[in-house]
Parts: structure tokens; C-alpha cells; sequence
């Protein structure tokens, strides 16, 4: 054998090696995609991209929501290869149904929402995307609730205290019993996001908790995993205000869910797509 044929062995041992550690951990033959609703993260965002665990996760889509600062700028620096920027704000809800359309447009077969501000860590997508996978929950949440998160990461004691009452009423409601339901850090088989009309919904925060109450109309599941959070400064939140609007547009869904169920109102989240 001559030189350039051992030369040429060494390549191909080379590729094989590295083909099978981009591949060897795909999950069950599951395509994963992680989606970044962002506004304003240009501070952020790098931070949380690089916890993403690269082994399982095949493509990421960040949806920019008309931000003032870089951060489109910044995404496109650390190589995510799958930007969208709205011209005009549409809400976080409407971001988040851009980051679903884009993620099953992708062939998606496990999307995971996590903000980019880095309240939430992206540690625990591998423990997310395994319960997917393996077809133990078609959905998951990332609950801060669990366990002493949510305090120890600084959450004001008015916003824990708003999330307890709300949950409350909304298990009573809705008949469920989640930790909470106000987390934005959360898993979705493709199944779900193909069923559940998201398009319907709000376009503000109330998006979240209409896409619940129709995860659960659709008779689906929903797990939750213990996740630790963060507040800082750079990290973002509503305000009181709009904690207040939110509070009552949580009880609005939670009731319009109620009577649905017994067949005295309708609503169009819950026509079929």
C-alpha cells in the first residue's frame, strides 16, 4: 500500500469518525429543533445558545420580533443558520407561531421553545426531548414551581404568589393538575403542533395558556420536569400592568375552557386546523 493510499484510508477513517459523532446520539431517529422567540436578547443570546446540547439537537430557528437592539445581528455571528425577522411586532405569541411554522417546515419531529434570555437553561433538553422520544408524554414543560426554583432564582414574591393563585384556578377549571402553566420553557411532538390550531390564538403572552387549554381539549398529556430559573436585569419580564392584564386573560381562557367542555359556549381555538 502506498503512501497515498494510506493517506487516503486515514480520510475516510476520519469522516466515518466524525459522521458518527455528529449522528450517534439522535434520538430514536427523531429530528430536533429548538426554537428562540427573541426580542431584545442581544445580551443574552449567546449565553443560551451555547448550553444547547449540539449532540441531539439538529437545528435551531430564532425569530426576532422587531428587537431595537443587535440581536439578529448577534444570531447571525454565532452561525444560527435559521433567522427570521418580522418587519413589524407581532406579539410573543405571534413569534412563537412563526417558530413553529418554521420548525415543522423543517421536518421537525421534537420542537423545544426556550427563551433567549436565559431565564431557563437549555441543560435540559436532552431530559425534554428523551421523554418525547421514547413516547412517554407528547408534551413537556419546564416547571420552576417544582421543587424551590422559582424562589431561589429571585422570582418576585408577587409574581410566585400571582402564578399560585392562578394555577390553583386553573386546575380547578380546566380539571388538570400542573405545577404551573406559565412557564416558557416547553417541548412538543410534532403530533401536537399539528393538531392544536396555534394559528387561532393570541398573539400576546395569553398565547400560552390558550395553547394549553387546547393541548389538554385534544386529549393530549403534558409532563413537567423540575427546571431552576433566573432573574437578573438583562433578563426579560412583564411589568405589573401587563401582569395584571395577563392574569385576567388567564382566567378568561381558563372559564371559556370550563364551559366549553360542558357544551355551553365555542370558541375557534378549538376548531381543527
Amino acid at each position: 500500500m502506498n503512501g497515498n493510499s494510506i493517506g487516503t484510508v486515514k480520510s475516510a477513517d476520519i469522516f466515518i469518525i466524525i459522521f458518527t459523532l455528529k449522528h450517534k446520539y439522535m434520538i430514536k431517529n427523531k429530528k430536533v429543533v429548538v426554537v428562540l422567540p427573541a426580542y431584545n436578547a442581544a445580551l443574552t443570546l449567546e449565553k443560551t445558545y451555547n448550553e444547547i446540547p449540539f449532540d441531539i439537537v439538529d437545528e435551531v430557528v430564532l425569530v426576532d420580533d422587531m428587537s431595537k437592539d443587535d440581536t439578529v445581528e448577534v444570531a447571525a455571528r454565532i452561525g444560527i443558520n435559521h433567522i427570521i425577522k418580522h418587519t413589524n411586532n407581532r406579539g410573543y405569541g405571534g413569534n412563537q407561531k412563526s417558530c413553529y411554522d418554521k420548525a415543522l417546515e423543517l421536518n421537525a419531529e421534537i420542537i423545544i421553545m426556550v427563551h433567549p434570555d436565559y431565564q431557563y437553561t437549555p441543560l435540559l433538553i436532552h431530559s425534554m426531548a428523551h421523554i418525547i422520544a421514547n413516547d412517554l408524554y407528547p408534551v413537556v414543560f419546564g416547571s420552576r414551581i417544582l421543587g424551590k426554583g422559582a424562589l431561589k432564582g429571585g422570582m418576585p414574591i408577587y409574581k410566585y404568589l400571582f402564578n399560585r393563585f392562578l394555577t390553583f384556578s386553573q386546575n380547578i377549571l380546566i380539571n388538570q393538575k400542573l405545577s404551573e402553566y406559565h412557564t416558557g420553557y416547553r417541548a412538543f411532538s410534532r403530533k401536537v403542533l399539528e393538531t392544536v390550531n396555534y394559528e387561532a390564538n393570541n398573539d400576546d403572552f395569553i398565547f400560552d395558556n390558550e395553547m394549553i387549554s387546547q393541548i389538554f381539549m385534544a386529549d393530549f398529556e403534558i409532563a413537567e420536569i423540575t427546571c431552576p430559573t433566573k432573574y437578573f436585569p438583562d433578563a426579560s419580564s412583564i411589568n405589573f400592568s401587563r401582569s395584571m392584564k395577563y392574569g385576567l386573560g388567564v382566567l378568561r381562557v381558563s372559564f371559556t375552557h370550563f364551559f366549553y367542555k360542558l357544551g355551553l359556549n365555542k370558541s375557534k381555538i378549538y376548531l381543527k386546523k
